[in-house]
């Protein structure tokens, strides 16, 4: 995939302030400069991604909440689909240099799901878990904690396509979009670290975009 949109015409980008009061507004859609060092913008949605692309069934699908919590959930796509939703409008950085402004998510907010689970106080880092061969990535709580964090079912008023990690998908936009975790498959609480799958290959612990966290 190209890491830029060869036809790409500038333009400028949305201000969150043209948008609908009820959509949650990522904080660094409000910088004067959108762009994080060593991006380049695209208009396109490159597919990106290591292995196989899972095949799940929405009767089948279920997404499960787990670890250091009072109360474990497991939801099926209804009860999913059941829960009260937001949109969130940011940015979307890839660690492989190429960022697409303006996207309008939505789904359930990482902050109801928390309160439904009652996280507890020991619990210091969230591991998401893939469909794909138990692929996991790592956050601490406190970036995971976030008002603009979702687990999202739609981009841009369309259902999130299995290329793009649907049927949901972590999105946690002030970090690089390897951390938004494709094909959701649980969320589990825990005390220390464990670094996922990218990081192990020695992709940065953390991945803040605006720092270039992108290697150790």
């Amino acid at each position: 995939m190209l890491a830029h949109d060869e036809n790409y015409q500038p333009h400028d980008p949305r201000s969150p302030e043209q948008l609908p009061a009820d959509i949650i507004i990522s904080p660094d859609t409000r910088r004067e400069n959108r762009i994080p060092p060593g991006q380049v913008r695209t208009r396109k949605w490159p597919v990106l991604h290591y292995g196989h692309v899972p095949t799940i069934s929405l009767d089948r699908w279920r997404l499960d909440i787990r670890g250091l919590v009072t109360t474990p959930l497991s939801f099926s796509w209804a009860e999913f689909q059941a829960l009260p939703r937001v949109k969130v409008f940011s940015d979307f950085h890839c660690v492989t240099t190429w960022s697409r402004l303006d996207n309008v998510w939505e789904g359930v907010a990482v902050r109801e799901i928390m309160r439904r689970a009652g996280v507890l106080p020991e619990a210091k880092f969230v591991i998401p878990h893939g469909y794909d061969s138990g692929w996991t990535t790592n956050l601490p709580l406190a970036d995971f904690d976030s008002a603009d964090a979702l687990i999202a079912d739609t981009h841009d008023g369309q259902p999130l396509v299995p290329d793009h990690g649907g049927p949901v998908r972590l999105i946690v936009p002030q970090l690089y979009a390897w951390k938004s975790a494709k094909w959701l498959k649980a969320i589990e609480f825990v005390a220390e670290d464990q670094p996922g799958y990218w990081e192990q290959a020695g992709y940065h612990n953390h991945g803040d975009p605006w720092t270039e966290e992108r290697m150790w």
